[in-house]
C-alpha cells in the first residue's frame, strides 16, 4: 500500500471534506465529529463522483402504531448523495442506503502529529 498526505489535521473543520488524487483514482476525506472517513470518489452505479454531493442526515418515515403515516423527521446519522442519481452512502460505513449489495471502497486513514495520510 501507498500511503499518500491528504492535508494537515489543523485544516480541516468539523464538516470539511476534501477530494485528493492518488494512483489508485479520487479519494473523498471527510471530517465528521473528530473522525475522518476516507472513500473511493467513484459510485458503484455509473462511475459518478460519489463523494461530492451534498452532506445530511438521514431522512426517517414517522409512521403510528396503527401503520398510518405521520410525517417525516431526521436522524442524527449522516451520509452524502452522489449527485449523479442520487445513491446515497452512509458516512461512517460508505454502505449505500438504498442497496445493501453497494458500497464504496473504504481507505485506512493514518494521523501522525498533524499530518493527514490515506493508505491507497
Amino acid at each position: 500500500m501507498a500511503e499518500v498526505f491528504v492535508s494537515k489535521a489543523s485544516d480541516f473543520k468539523d464538516g470539511d471534506r476534501k477530494i485528493v488524487k492518488t494512483s489508485k483514482g479520487e479519494v473523498g476525506m471527510f471530517f465528521e465529529e473528530g473522525s475522518y472517513y476516507a472513500y473511493s470518489n467513484t459510485c458503484p452505479h455509473q462511475g459518478g463522483p460519489a463523494c461530492e454531493g451534498i452532506m445530511m442526515n438521514k431522512v426517517i418515515d414517522v409512521i403510528a402504531p396503527d401503520r398510518t403515516y405521520q410525517g417525516q423527521s431526521f436522524s442524527d446519522t449522516r451520509h452524502f448523495v452522489c449527485p449523479w442519481h442520487g445513491y446515497e452512502f452512509d458516512l461512517k460505513t460508505g454502505q449505500c442506503w438504498g442497496d445493501a449489495r453497494v458500497k464504496l471502497k473504504k481507505f485506512e486513514v493514518v494521523r501522525r502529529g498533524d499530518d493527514i495520510f490515506i493508505n491507497v
